[in-house]
């Protein structure tokens, strides 16, 4: 009997990980859901389950690195990992260069760049040894093109396309695809209220007059796409936006 192939997503706990957790659990992966909020990881999987998928929960901090290994021993045996998803990041305020906090601008860094990192060197053992692994990098539209009051992210964001980038031409010849998906304005429940620390009136803001800005969902399917094209296509990069951005200053907005 074939063992179930194993998907670990990183930052499952709500937003576009937890659609992608969803979408992948329907493809017929056994899903390994990862977020700090134990409570939220657990509640997801045994949805999942109940709905006659495979899933696991584990509480993981993707900037510790002794828990990222932990975790990856922990998967050892459990089947073949054929697919990472490094969705965990996020945006830490809009000040501009002159004013921003360095404080912030290292926590979006540790988590966005030193995150993927972290696990995507945990699971690339077992990625090659199942002899058809997949590593997705969910980066943004902010990792190919700068704007206003976002440096910090934009900046984080760069390195997590430029670490993709280079990883693919290191492992060219092994069994392991490299696929990004840059995903421009999606609404989601957390994003925009994270990046502006509970304030509800400028999260709001950042999608008003936008009639249809991505859901979690669409991202989820995009991911889910990419991952299923045969063992030889590679996704080398896939940007997708809404139909109302043209570019991450360039939206519009109906009045």
């Amino acid at each position: 009997m074939t063992a179930t192939p194993i998907a670990v997503v990183t930052g499952a706990s709500s937003g576009i990980g937890a659609a992608t957790a969803r979408s992948l659990a329907a493809a017929g992966y056994h899903v390994v859901l990862t977020a700090r909020r134990k409570e939220r990881v657990e509640a997801l999987a045994a949805e999942l389950t109940e709905a006659g998928h495979r899933a696991a929960a584990h509480a993981l901090d993707v900037t510790d690195r002794a828990a990222v290994e932990a975790l990856a021993a922990s998967l050892d045996g459990s089947g073949p990992v054929k697919v990472l998803v490094n969705n965990a990041g996020g945006a830490l305020g809009a000040d501009p260069v002159a004013t921003g906090d360095p404080a912030d601008w290292r926590q979006m860094f540790e988590v966005n760049v030193i995150g993927t990192l972290n696990v995507t060197q945990a699971l690339l053992p077992a990625l090659t040894a199942s002899g058809d692994g997949t590593v997705v990098v969910l980066s943004s539209t902010a990792g190919h093109g700068t704007y206003e009051g976002g440096a910090g992210y934009v900046a984080a964001k760069h390195g997590e396309h430029v670490l993709a980038e280079t990883l693919r031409l290191e492992i060219v010849g092994t069994p392991v695809r490299v696929i990004e998906i840059a995903p421009g304005m999606v609404k989601t429940e957390g994003f925009a209220a994270t990046r502006f620390r509970g304030d509800a009136e400028k999260a709001a803001k950042v999608y008003e007059g936008v009639a249809q800005p991505l859901t979690a969902e669409d991202v989820a399917d995009t991911v889910s796409w990419a991952v299923t094209r045969p063992a030889h296509v590679n996704i080398d990069l896939l940007v997708v936006r809404p139909r109302a951005q043209a570019s991450n200053t360039k939206v519009h907005r109906e009045h």
